[in-house]
């Protein structure tokens, strides 16, 4: 039987291309890169997502710090204790009155 097109099996790319070693590892790479379960776009994902909780720990540790800071200012001063229930949880004194004003904006 004779060939079709015997020119392009003279071609160089051709000759690269038809070469095992390289079709080996093309085929390696692509698997490796696409296909496995520890391929590069698995890997890409992942460390997207460990940068976010890492901005997540940072975020919350910093809260741990004010939030602790302010529970000390707390427990020191009885005065500073009662402005921040009457500001936060509206509390008061018995026999007193709170209005709550409202603005649009």
């Amino acid at each position: 039987m004779k060939d079709k097109w015997p020119f392009i099996r003279q071609q160089k790319w051709f000759r690269i291309i038809s070469n095992k070693y390289v079709l080996s590892t093309v085929t390696f790479l692509v698997w490796m890169l696409f296909l496995d379960v520890n391929s590069y776009l698995i890997h890409h994902e992942l460390n997207h997502e460990i940068e976010e909780l890492e901005e997540n720990i940072q975020y919350y540790q910093s809260e741990i710090a004010r939030d602790r800071k302010q529970l000390e200012e707390l427990t020191s001063d009885l005065e500073k204790l009662e402005k921040f229930a009457r500001e936060q949880y509206w509390m008061n004194r018995p026999g007193e009155e709170i209005y709550l004003i409202e603005t649009e904006e």
